[in-house]
């Protein structure tokens, strides 16, 4: 509900002024431009509310703003001006009713997963997972006697196959999925009746594929990977119907992680520029996947643009574009992966990805070092596993940079 005259959001004639009006437009560049701007404010830059608390106008008006879902003016927790317009540019770009801001993306992820499922409920999810999901579903779902079933998110049929018609309450994926951008069919995910389906498109930004325009329930973002782009704001979200999304809000109340008002900023601020970053990402993603795949001391090349990739021909028909995210195998395992991130020059060594520095990983040291060995070979990470966020930097200097920290790891190899 709108605040009332003198409470919340301070009165200024300038809300007279009629921003533009994204319904018209459908291309994602352009609705990330001039999506979230439904204050009708003139500032075309967002607008910061820090504020954890806002006077409340009467008790019965304070009682309908504690249940309203939609409330931005009540306290913080709940919502907040600046949260609700990145969540609104969120559900507009995502093509949902509805979007909520989290403090990161395992706090959207943990509020989809406990929020929906409940002791005796049963989940099927892939294997290739971010490994911050997969110690939420393989250690803490068993503690609340929620079941879990992993199958191979690669093979077709493999989700249907592990349905349990009457228990499975979720059917959750990650695509392209981290560290090794193995895809899921979304149409094929989307058309199994049922259960709920949430996909993490952490990878693939709006920019790049819509899940929900392939009949997924709920599509999840860790915005502050690329969503956000400027490694400063620590943010998740979480789109859908509004039905869903009401119901995800009770439960994030409990939970706690809200986004601050600050980071929304940010990430709102990053969204403007998603098309343009999506666009120089991905051609030098392809440019540096190329130059590796001709490497002597590089075995593969992970990549959804490459005719290698052994589901381009799917990556051709969910993505417009193939992102900025590749993997690739360094021939010599560990000692030559530890080699690698030590000569780089250009590049930053750094676990996060979507931001203007290139950033490379060795997976199994950091983003998934928690993973057994068998774990580890189950997901397709090997010793030599080197993930890599491709910045704004020029394609040819990116290039230059990892070739010559490839030779080096792999000098005494070739």
């Amino acid at each position: 509900m709108s605040p009332e005259p003198g409470w919340g959001a301070a009165a200024d004639s300038s809300k007279a002024v009629a921003a533009p009006d994204p319904a018209g437009f459908s291309h994602p560049d352009t609705l990330a431009v001039l999506a979230g701007r439904r204050s009708g404010g003139a500032e075309l830059a967002p607008s910061l509310h820090p504020t954890t608390t806002f006077r409340i106008p009467s008790l019965e008006a304070g009682r309908r703003m504690a249940l309203d879902p939609t409330e931005s003016c009540y306290y913080t927790r709940n919502g907040n001006p600046t949260v609700r317009a990145f969540e609104e540019a969120m559900a507009e770009l995502e093509g949902a009713e509805a979007a909520r801001a989290f403090a990161s993306g395992m706090g959207a992820v943990s509020c989809v997963i406990l929020g929906l499922c409940s002791s005796g409920d049963h989940i099927v999810a892939q294997r290739q997972l971010y490994s911050g999901t997969q110690f939420l579903l393989q250690a803490v779902c068993p503690r609340f006697g929620i079941d879990v079933t992993f199958v191979d998110g690669t093979e077709p049929g493999a989700f249907r196959a592990a349905v349990r018609p009457g228990r499975t309450m979720l059917v959750f994926a990650e695509t392209p999925a981290n560290p090794r951008l193995d895809l899921v069919d979304l149409e094929e995910l989307g058309a199994i009746r049922g259960p709920l389906k949430a996909v993490d498109a952490t990878f693939a930004p709006p920019s790049i594929t819509r899940p929900l325009d392939y009949g997924i329930d709920l599509s999840i973002h860790s915005a502050t990977k690329g969503l956000g782009g400027h490694n400063d704001a620590t943010l998740g979200v979480v789109s859908g119907s509004g039905e869903l999304i009401a119901s995800l809000w009770a439960f994030a109340i409990l939970q706690g992680a809200n986004a601050a008002p600050f980071d929304a900023m940010n990430g709102l601020r990053g969204l403007r520029t998603l098309g343009v970053r999506m666009e120089r990402q991905s051609a030098t993603a392809l440019q540096l996947a190329e130059a590796l795949s001709g490497h002597p001391g590089v075995a593969a090349v992970r990549y959804p643009g490459l005719v290698s990739h052994p589901q381009h021909e799917l990556a051709k028909r969910q993505m417009r574009m193939f992102g900025g995210l590749l993997a690739f195998d360094l021939a010599g395992g560990n000692e030559a992966g530890e080699r690698f991130v030590e000569a780089v020059r250009l590049a930053q060594v750094a676990t996060s990805l979507g931001g203007p520095e290139t950033l490379v990983t060795h997976s199994a040291s950091t983003t998934h070092a928690g993973l057994t060995p068998s774990e580890l070979e189950a997901a397709g990470i090997g010793p030599g596993t080197i993930r890599v966020s491709v910045g704004l930097e020029h394609g040819d200097d990116v290039v230059a940079d990892l070739r010559h920290a490839a030779d080096k790891a792999t000098a005494e190899i070739h």
